[in-house]
């Protein structure tokens, strides 16, 4: 691989820093167990310390690109760092369960502001030609941060402590740091629009509600009764917000950005295909451990391959958007992806562990082409003004269908419980739970045909 623009180095940095907030977000779940032991609390409470994570994530998402646009994108991004490895050294020191939630909740905040404003920066300092393979590196190292975190959560909280999973954080964090403070532009808007408080605090707490709402129900925890009133009240402040965003100039998320083609099919195929990777932390270790059979470090070892199948993809990313183009590239994987998952929704025990693996590796091959093809095209007719309102929109809708991803596989297990009348899932309900969340990433498939055939073509070099 020949040697790192400037653009790819910069993207290397910010693709550290998401690696950091995404093995963080996942490492902790192998942990629950052994804090709530260590914390003197019932384990079932402990899964408070990945709500409360996703409550700070959730009400600053909408907020990153107003406040890179006012302070600077350096300023906020170091102070995102900050935020990150200092609550990341509190939560190791914890001594109660609210205290805890309360770093992690802090953490999520520092998590929101790192990964929206990194992309960014991105996109606003490198030339649209080079877009495609500026994004391919700074997904190399992110790549592995969701299928690692179980793997070395569960290292760290065997052989250490699950105090070590937060320490982790603190060299990673400090090198960023200072990686950042001496490479990564400082960008200013001229002469940003007033900032929508309002709207972030109706965004914010409409998205802090249904992130809880998505993680209480599929852990099946808290009463039908709490679960609905979170679900209520979220939907009930987003619709507020919504009537709001319509009402004044420049809202916190701008949803005048979906009338440019390009964004918008980029936001609604995105979705599809993120509702499905959204279920995969969910549903595959289960799949494997409950499902198959198969112990805790085996199934780590299993699921591993998806991240080197996506590995080994990403650098011939550019060069399969240059021969084919984003439209034929996006409405092939979308297929690709569909039929990976009922592959592996079909796959039982008495065939060879090898070839699952070699399934996931073309299931993470496939991600690779996707997100790298997504991430780029949204940004391809945005103006440059509106491109802090498109970064945390697009962010936002992120983290809503990887939610939205649990929902589906937790629904489908719940649901074919009561069903069958089962309290623990079967082989059979994984495998309905992955069709489904295969099902709803092929409806990516219409969305990307409507891309004009040229859509993209001054970032990927296609110009048949």
């Amino acid at each position: 691989m020949p040697r790192p623009t400037k653009a790819q180095f910069t993207a290397l940095i910010v693709a550290s820093m998401m690696f950091m907030e995404q093995l963080d977000g996942t490492i902790l779940a192998t942990a629950l167990p052994s804090i709530a032991n260590s914390l003197h609390v019932d384990t079932v409470a402990t899964s408070v310390a990945l709500t409360s994570y996703i409550i700070g994530l959730a009400i600053f998402i909408p907020a990153s690109g107003a406040l890179a646009d006012r302070l600077g994108s350096r300023s906020v991004l170091m102070v995102a760092i900050c935020i990150f490895v200092t609550s990341s050294l509190l939560c190791a020191q914890a001594n109660s369960l609210p205290f805890l939630a309360c770093m992690r909740t802090l953490q999520g905040i520092g998590g929101a502001l790192m990964v929206p404003i990194g992309r960014l920066v991105i996109i606003r300092s490198t030339p649209r030609d080079q877009l495609v393979r500026t994004m391919t590196w700074m997904m190399l190292p992110a790549t592995l941060g969701p299928l690692l975190g179980p793997v070395v959560g569960g290292f760290i909280t065997t052989w250490f402590s699950w105090r070590w999973n937060f320490y982790l954080n603190i060299p990673i964090g400090l090198i960023g740091l200072g990686l950042t403070w001496r490479f990564i532009p400082q960008i200013y808007e001229p002469s940003p629009p007033p900032f929508d408080l309002k709207g972030m605090v109706l965004a914010g707490g409409g998205l802090a509600l249904l992130s809880v709402f998505a993680e209480l129900f599929s852990h099946a925890e808290g009463s039908v009764t709490l679960r609905l009133i979170m679900l209520g009240a979220g939907s009930l402040l987003m619709a507020i917000y919504c009537i709001h965003a319509f009402r004044v100039p420049a809202p916190l998320l701008d949803f005048r950005l979906m009338r440019i083609p390009t964004f918008r099919i980029s936001v609604f195929a995105g979705a599809a295909s993120r509702v499905a990777v959204g279920s995969l932390p969910f549903l595959m270790p289960s799949f494997l451990q409950i499902g198959m059979g198969l112990n805790a470090e085996q199934s780590g070892l299993v699921t591993f391959t998806a991240p080197i199948g996506a590995l080994i993809t990403r650098p011939f990313v550019p060069a399969i958007l240059k021969r084919w183009g984003f439209r034929r590239v996006l409405m092939f994987n979308g297929v690709s992806a569909a039929v990976v998952f009922t592959l592996v929704a079909s796959f039982r025990l008495p065939h060879a562990l090898w070839l699952f693996s070699l399934i996931l590796a073309c299931a993470g091959a496939a991600q690779a082409i996707q997100f790298s093809a997504y991430n780029t095209i949204a940004y391809a007719d945005v103006p440059a003004s509106n491109m802090s309102a498109a970064t945390s929109l697009y962010s936002t809708m992120q983290q809503i269908m990887l939610s939205a991803g649990i929902c589906i596989a937790a629904g489908t297990l719940t649901v074919l419980g009561q069903i069958y009348g089962h309290t623990t899932p079967t082989l059979g309900d994984f495998s309905a739970g992955f069709l489904a969340t295969g099902a709803v990433s092929l409806l990516a498939v219409p969305f990307a045909a409507r891309l004009a055939p040229s859509a993209g073509a001054s970032m990927s070099g296609n110009r048949r």
